[in-house]
C-alpha cells in the first residue's frame, strides 16, 4: 500500500494545482469507502477556497474555509489533478472541481481509502491524535526511540511500524532502514543499544528522504499525482530480494513473516 513517501509525493504533486482554488462542486459517484463519504459533503465544501494540503502520517489534509478534508489513500487509490471533463474511469469515485476548471480525481479500485470533513482542530481528530512523531521532523530522535523502547520485548521492525511511536514508516522502508543501520529486524527493541539508535534514525530518514526525491515506491498499482510510477523500487537493498545475493556482501537475503508481514534481511550485514 502506498507508505509516507508515496503521500508525500502525492501531497507535493497536487498542492500547487489546487492551493489557492474556489471548489465549485464535489461529485461523489461512490460514497461506499472505507467509511462511507457524507452525502451532505457537497453542500459544506462548494465556495470554500483551499488554503494548504498538508500531510499527517499517511493522511493527506486539505484545509479550506471552514474545516479540513482528511483524506487516505488505502491500499490501491490515488489522487490526480486533471481537467474537469476527463473522461472517467471504472473506479473513480469522486471529484473535487475546482474554479481553475481542474479537478482533484480520486480512483482507487478496492475501496479501502477514504475521505472525511473535520471542521474543529484536524490535530485532534480521533485519526490524529495519538499518532507519534513525524520521522523527518526534529522530534524523532535515538533518545525518543531508545525511552519508548525501555522493557520492550517487540521486534525493532514491529517497534518502528507502530504508528504510536513514529508514523510512516511502513514495511518497505522498515526492512529497508534496518539493513542499512546494520540491525536484524527480530531483535527485541528493548535491548537495542544508544549507537544503533543512532545509526536507525540515520537510516529511517536517509531512506524516507530518498524514496520521496525518487517520487515513491513502485509497488503494485500505485502511481503519483501525475499518473506516472514512483521508481525507488530501483535503489532497494533486502525488500522482496529472498535469495537473491545482498548489494554488499553476496550473501543470499533472507525471508521470515512478522505480524503477518514479509520481512527481508541479510544474515551477514545485519547482526
Amino acid at each position: 500500500m502506498p507508505e509516507l513517501p508515496e503521500v508525500e509525493t502525492t501531497r507535493r504533486g497536487v498542492r500547487a494545482a489546487i492551493v489557492g482554488r474556489a471548489v465549485t462542486a464535489f461529485d461523489l459517484r461512490e460514497p461506499r469507502l472505507r467509511w462511507r463519504v457524507e452525502p451532505t459533503l457537497a453542500r459544506e465544501l462548494v465556495g470554500q477556497r483551499v488554503h494548504d494540503v498538508r500531510r499527517r502520517a499517511k493522511y493527506l489534509l486539505i484545509d479550506l474555509d471552514r474545516g479540513s478534508l482528511i483524506a487516505h489513500l488505502g491500499m490501491s487509490g490515488s489522487l490526480r489533478v486533471m481537467p474537469a471533463g476527463s473522461p472517467r474511469l471504472l473506479h473513480d469515485h469522486y471529484d473535487l472541481m475546482l474554479d481553475s476548471g481542474q479537478c482533484l480525481r480520486f480512483n482507487d479500485p478496492r475501496r479501502f481509502g477514504s475521505l472525511l470533513w473535520c471542521t474543529g482542530p484536524v490535530e485532534e481528530h480521533p485519526l490524529l491524535a495519538a499518532l507519534g512523531p513525524e520521522p523527518l521532523e526534529d522530534a524523532f530522535t535515538p533518545g525518543y526511540l531508545a525511552a519508548r523502547a525501555k522493557r520492550r520485548k517487540a521486534a525493532v521492525k514491529q517497534y518502528l511500524m507502530d504508528q504510536h511511536v513514529v508514523v510512516g514508516v511502513g514495511n518497505i522502508y522498515a526492512s529497508e532502514a534496518l539493513f542499512r543501520a546494520g540491525v536484524r529486524p527480530r531483535r527485541a527493541a528493548g535491548r537495542i543499544k544508544p549507537a544503533e539508535w543512532q545509526r536507525i534514525v540515520a537510516a529511517v530518514r536517509q531512506v524516507l528522504g530518498e524514496a520521496i526525491r525518487q517520487g515513491g515506491t513502485t509497488l503494485r498499482d500505485y502511481v503519483n499525482a501525475d499518473g506516472t510510477p514512483g521508481y525507488f523500487r530501483q535503489k532497494l537493498f533486502v525488500y522482496e530480494r529472498a535469495g537473491e545475493p545482498c548489494r554488499r556482501c553476496r550473501t543470499p537475503i533472507r525471508h521470515l513473516v512478522q505480524g503477518q508481514r514479509s520481512t527481508y534481511f541479510c544474515p551477514e550485514c545485519q547482526k
